[in-house]
């Protein structure tokens, strides 16, 4: 089947020479240099012709393998009622990041930042038995999120593509197959796409569920850091890397001792005023939660403690308190409370759940013993034992956690490192099911509750993913699977090497090759061989001195070998491209 002959002269690309100014990332600078995309607004951005088909490309292969494990495609409007948000508790829950609008009767609507309470509908109107499951449909839509601060291209926007798939079975066993098949899909997909990525433990946030699994792309541009073992091959989102609390049996400690320790309310001063490590110390960090679905609810006040010399996770202490809001205490919030003295605060003396609720991370495990707050200005206490001195509510993993820190599977040091989400599964069970009551007749009569699972990829994200860990310092390097074309034809400029080009360009597009050719009068090879580097087309063949002798070059983008051949023999190898 003959394929598509694209002329430069006759195309809209406009190639830049320097960065845009607001660039940070690599895939943000080269994208937009290259002619893949433009900004419209903040976190909303325009596909020009070339980024166009990379996107069609990488949805092509997402839909195909999709299609593959019998999934069933759909597509739901972005525009969605409230109601159904509100039943599921998801229309407070997002917060600032949902657009809401109303329509000119004053009817509520949003814009979807994804479907599970439609898709949960829609099978409850279409499904009635057992014997219409398992069922798997999906769409590749239009997403809508107010990110507070839309950044980094293409990465991060406030409008963006998604496939979102969802499956229904009538038991647990059914939900696990279902989740194996997207898994290994998600593997087919990523590897179809010429990326490198790890399959990672994480957390549910707003979906809700429980298993939960990333897929991450490797990249400095990433914004999820995580773990991973040299030994045992454990990885996670170091949001979901959790610590065993691990008793300390026997160890003798001497009685609470105070301090004086004035002008020391931070755990530096402190550390320095005693002569010890910070991490001999315990840190109470103060927030107020909220329950934002109680009208006039008060924030609840909730220590944090955590060792000296870590910091907290402040994604990990919203993520266990979902879908309550967590606020900073501040200074102000100190007025009237003679309990709490601020900087020298400790859980000892009854505080722990009585004036606050008391959190511990793991490593605050009984029989530890911590130099903390003394509850008195200018004053700390020593051998203050958890267990024995105060007692944690519960124990939470709180710390931000930091390379060296023990695999909790084998113990070995984790390694640390960024990457870009691309694709999150999730085992969702029965959570929208019982919030819309989805039952469908069961096998011996009865109603039997429907369990889901939720599998999405950010098919835009995965455009810059691919961008990031592909491109060199002279522009894109796109795999052959979802370049914008196979072969980048580049005639230097002189009549007859033109001629060749196009005639090349013809022979190609015949076999079955897609082609971009740079056919361009009045722009010095330079800038073509320049272009050609940039927009990233897996082989480049130039037109150039060998014109007259029937002779082309043909150039790997990725490796940077060149070679020249007959005209004849440069098109039949690259027909076989095609296939």
């Amino acid at each position: 089947m003959a394929a598509r002959v694209q002329r430069l002269s006759r195309s809209m690309l406009k190639t830049l020479r320097d960065d845009p100014a607001d660039a940070e990332t690599l895939s943000h600078k080269l994208l937009v240099r290259a002619g893949y995309v433009r900004r419209t607004a903040a976190g909303i951005w325009t596909w020009l012709p070339l980024g166009k088909q990379v996107l069609e490309n990488v949805t092509r292969v997402v839909r195909e393998e999709m299609d593959a494990v019998g999934a069933q495609e759909v597509q739901l409007p972005a525009l969605l009622p409230k109601e159904p948000y509100e039943t599921s508790g998801r229309y407070e829950e997002y917060g600032p990041e949902l657009f809401r609008l109303k329509d000119r009767k004053g009817g509520d609507y949003l814009l979807g930042p994804t479907h599970e309470e439609i898709f949960t509908l829609l099978v409850k109107d279409q499904c009635t038995s057992y014997k219409d499951m398992p069922v798997v449909l999906y769409q590749i839509e239009t997403k809508y999120r107010d990110e507070a601060r839309p950044r980094s291209g293409i990465l991060r926007g406030r409008e963006f593509t998604m496939k979102d798939s969802y499956s229904f079975d009538v038991s647990d066993e059914g939900l696990q197959t279902s989740y194996d098949l997207h898994r290994a899909a998600y593997q087919r997909i990523f590897e179809r796409l010429g990326m490198d990525y790890r399959i990672v433990s994480a957390i549910s946030g707003a979906m809700g569920g429980s298993a939960s699994e990333e897929f991450l792309a490797p990249a400095a541009a990433g914004e999820d850091t995580y773990a991973q073992c040299p030994q045992c091959g454990y990885a996670a989102n170091t949001e979901a890397l959790h610590v065993e609390v691990k008793p300390v049996e026997g160890a003798a400690h001497g009685a609470v001792e105070e301090l004086d320790t004035p002008d020391t309310p931070t755990i530096e001063a402190l550390a320095e005023h005693l002569g010890v490590p910070a991490s001999a110390t315990l840190k109470n960090l103060l927030v107020k939660v909220t329950d934002t679905s109680a009208a006039g609810a008060a924030g609840e006040l909730v220590a944090l403690g955590v060792p000296g010399d870590r910091e907290v996770d402040m994604g990990k202490v919203e993520e266990f308190f979902a879908p309550a809001v967590v606020e900073p205490f501040t200074a102000e919030d100190f007025t009237g409370r003679t309990d709490l003295v601020r900087g020298y605060i400790g859980p000892q003396g009854g505080l722990a759940g009585t004036s606050f609720r008391y959190l511990a991370d793991p490593r605050i495990a009984p029989g530890t013993a911590w130099i903390t707050g003394a509850n008195t200005e200018g004053k700390h206490a020593r051998n203050v034992v958890a267990g024995r001195d105060f007692e944690p509510d519960t124990y939470v993993d709180l710390v931000v956690v930091e390379a060296g820190d023990p695999c909790p599977k084998c113990g070995t040091g984790i390694e640390l490192d960024r990457a870009i989400e691309i694709g999150h599964i999730f085992q969702l069970g029965r959570k929208y099911a019982d919030a819309f009551e989805l039952d469908v007749l069961g096998q011996e009569g009865k109603p039997v509750r429907v369990t889901m699972g939720s599998y999405g990829i950010g098919v835009t994200r995965a455009v810059a993913a691919i961008a990031e860990q592909t491109a060199d310092e002279q522009g894109l390097c796109w795999p052959r699977e979802i370049a914008p074309a196979d072969v980048h034809i580049v005639a230097a400029g002189k009549a007859l090497q033109t001629e060749l080009a196009l005639d090349v360009a013809e022979k190609l597009g015949a076999a079955g090759v897609r082609v971009l050719v740079d056919d361009r009068a009045g722009v010095s090879p330079g800038v073509k061989f320049t272009d050609a580097e940039l927009v990233g087309v897996p082989t480049i063949l130039v037109a150039g001195r060998g014109a007259k002798d029937g002779v082309v070059e043909l150039k790997d983008r990725r490796t940077g070998e060149r070679e020249e051949l007959p005209v004849d023999e440069a098109v039949s190898r690259l027909a076989a491209l095609a296939g």
